[in-house]
């Protein structure tokens, strides 16, 4: 088990997890503070960093595209702030974020990780019902309907067809962008049979009867986990076409989450098992020939594989 405590929040690692909690300092985001807890599968990590600097530094998780809801409607637009995946770390605390770092490292290593893009959520997305209020107007969704109220910022040509309500069955896409500059932001939900393509063109939304804009004030990000939430509730979009033809049939985090784990399997059941931890240990000995391995990391993930024996 590898474990890093800081003001920023706590990190911990049982060799098949990443489990994120927010710290309670006052720096801590909103964002991260409403996300809560993340428990992040190791399939869906990509890489681990430690970052030195002067007066401390920080590890950084990467996830590999497309595996959480959050970081796909995001698309990188959230602040480091904001962002669940970086954890402030002291300067007298380098040598464990160091330790931190090579364990997941070489669970990657050894469980063959790839870090590529995946068709489908690993991640469930924030927990429903949620609600958040910000810019001209409140989005709350409870998994299968999204609302929309608003408030005396609207413009009058919002207000006057009151609330909307949208069935998670009616929405095509949901899209979330920040203030930049004298840009407003915004939360948009694109309806089936709009004629809207996601990235296309639009209505500003300051006028769209499915999007609240956005100022650029410190809830705007809340606005980007009601995004993430029904996303998460989307087909994917990178999921493949179905049988019939059809966008989105793999299935997404959320629907996985409903379907009992099927039972796994021994670890080390018999002699089956046996030969493939040998190939494993011959795999790794050919990538330190080859120079892909550096003597640290043979000699740690060797000491992982027979540790499985």
């Amino acid at each position: 088990m590898a474990e890093i405590t800081q003001q920023d929040g706590t990190w911990t690692f049982d060799g098949e997890t990443v489990r994120i909690v927010p710290g309670h300092d006052k720096s801590v985001s909103l964002l991260r503070r409403a996300l809560g807890e993340l428990a992040v599968p190791l399939a869906a990590v990509a890489g681990v960093s430690h970052e030195p600097g002067r007066k401390g530094g920080r590890l950084r998780l990467r996830l590999r595209h497309g595996a959480d809801p959050l970081l796909q409607v995001t698309g990188g637009k959230l602040d480091g702030a904001n962002d669940p995946y970086r954890l402030a770390v002291e300067s007298g605390r380098a040598d464990l974020a160091g330790y931190f770092v090579d364990e997941v490292r070489n669970a990657l290593l050894l469980e063959q990780v790839p870090s590529g893009p995946t068709d489908r959520y690993l991640l469930p997305g924030p927990s429903v019902p949620l609600s958040a209020s910000a810019g001209d107007g409140t989005a709350s969704f409870d998994g299968e309907q999204i609302r929309l109220e608003w408030n005396w910022k609207t413009d009058e040509s919002k207000k006057s067809g009151g609330p909307r309500a949208i069935a998670l069955r009616d929405v095509e896409a949901v899209e979330w962008s920040p203030s930049a500059g004298l840009e407003n932001g915004y939360l948009r939900f694109l309806p089936k049979g709009s004629g809207a393509v996601a990235g296309g063109s639009r209505m500003p939304a300051k006028h769209d009867p499915y999007a609240v804009d956005l100022y650029g004030f410190r809830k705007d990000p809340l606005m980007a986990l009601v995004a993430a939430a029904v996303a998460a509730r989307l087909p994917h979009p990178a999921a493949p076409a179905g049988p019939g033809g059809a966008e989105g049939s793999t299935p997404s985090a959320v629907a996985l989450a409903k379907t009992p784990d099927p039972v796994p399997a021994p670890r080390n059941p018999g002699g089956e098992d046996h030969d493939a931890l040998l190939r494993r240990l011959r795999e790794l000995g050919e990538l330190h020939q080859s120079g892909v391995l550096t003597e640290e990391e043979f000699t740690a993930a060797k000491k992982a594989v027979l540790g499985r024996f």
